[in-house]
């Protein structure tokens, strides 16, 4: 099969959506098809988005899309984002009368109600009725919403969503996060904390940087919070992004993994931190309580103040190593890619019986 992805994230950003579909399309390449992602870097028009100047999105695309697809001629199309190349490759998709699927990763509604109310909190209510109300419409016309857990489905139904939805669990590269010598870190005061992802609003940060915690906090990623955090939390270290082997040495250099996030849908970076070895503490929300499951991974909590969570997961019975087992066990990119070709052949035997 020729498998096209679309995806407003893309290369050069770093998040959890490109690490998605990196890994996804070389587990896909290996079982002998081919993938191509167009990203916004493939667009001579571009603009930053607000707020975020690290990612461009890009503007008016859907001619240029078109003649993309038209000239690649793709056996199946997935639709990875609900953004301009998104909502582009769908009306492509509805006007060519092509089946696509879609794949929900980042809780819209929760980004744009926290950034509406930051100007005001009574906007945060309609505003994120509006946002689901618009993703609820993104998907319904796609065959498969493709999602990472249980806990998401069961919160996409409350909301109402009617399209057929399909399991897509991710994974980590075992040869690069893994247990190991804490090479960093040696001129701070330990235990070392550590977060791992984008410096923004919608990640709750604040809490972790709040909490009571005697040893070090580190921060591990850029963002528009950045600056703002740095001010006011001058005893946080702030490393900035981090990738490859210099990011699985910050994982395994810490000793507590802590991700403050209430909006991820399920946070890649949480199954890189256990591979690393280390315990967690997070909030008992969708994403964490999927992956954190037993005592040995760590602990959630509901209570807004992550202290207690952290001084009790870096206590979490079990090695670093029992950890590492567990997500070898559970979270694999090849178990993800099966998973993505079992939802795609389907939806491509469905077109070539409508064909």
């Amino acid at each position: 099969m020729k498998l096209l992805i679309i995806s407003d994230a893309w290369h050069p950003q770093i998040n959890g959506v490109v690490r998605t579909y990196e890994y996804l399309a070389e587990e896909i390449e290996k079982a002998g098809h081919t993938v191509k992602v167009i990203g916004p870097a493939d667009f001579k028009r571009t603009i930053s988005m607000p707020g975020y100047s690290e990612i461009k999105l890009a503007l008016w695309p859907y001619k240029a899309l078109e003649r993309m697809i038209d000239a690649y001629k793709p056996s199946a199309i997935h639709i990875a984002t609900e953004g301009p190349l998104g909502n582009a490759a769908r009306k492509y998709c509805l006007r060519h009368s092509r089946l696509f699927t879609t794949s929900f990763h980042t809780h819209f509604p929760d980004y744009i109600a926290k950034r509406a109310a930051k100007i005001c909190p009574l906007l945060y209510k309609p505003f994120h009725a509006m946002a689901k109300s618009f993703i609820r419409r993104f998907h319904a016309p796609a065959s498969a919403m493709m999602i990472a857990t249980q806990s998401l489905e069961d919160e996409l139904r409350s909301w109402d969503f009617k399209t057929p939805i399909s399991r897509l669990t991710r994974g980590v590269n075992l040869s690069q996060f893994f247990p190991g010598e804490k090479t960093l870190f040696n001129d701070l005061p330990r235990p070392i904390s550590i977060y791992v992802g984008r410096v923004a609003i919608e990640k709750n940060i604040e809490k972790f940087l709040e909490m009571q915690w005697e040893g070090s906090k580190v921060i591990v990623g850029d963002g528009p919070s950045m600056q703002e955090l740095k001010d006011k939390y001058p005893d946080a270290v702030f490393v900035g992004p981090k990738v490859g082997e210099e990011l699985a040495a910050h994982y395994r250099s810490a000793d507590l993994f802590v991700f403050p996030s209430k909006t991820d849908t399920f946070g890649i970076v949480l199954i890189e931190a256990l591979a690393s070895g280390l315990p967690v503490a997070a909030y008992d929300v969708t994403g964490p309580k999927d992956i954190i499951t037993e005592d040995f991974l760590g602990t959630l909590t509901q209570d807004e103040d992550l202290s207690q969570a952290a001084a009790k997961a870096i206590k979490a019975p079990g090695s670093a190593q029992k950890r590492a087992d567990h997500v070898k066990n559970y979270y694999t990119w090849e178990t993800a890619a099966e998973q993505f070709l079992t939802t795609v052949k389907d939806i491509r035997t469905v077109e070539k019986k409508r064909a």
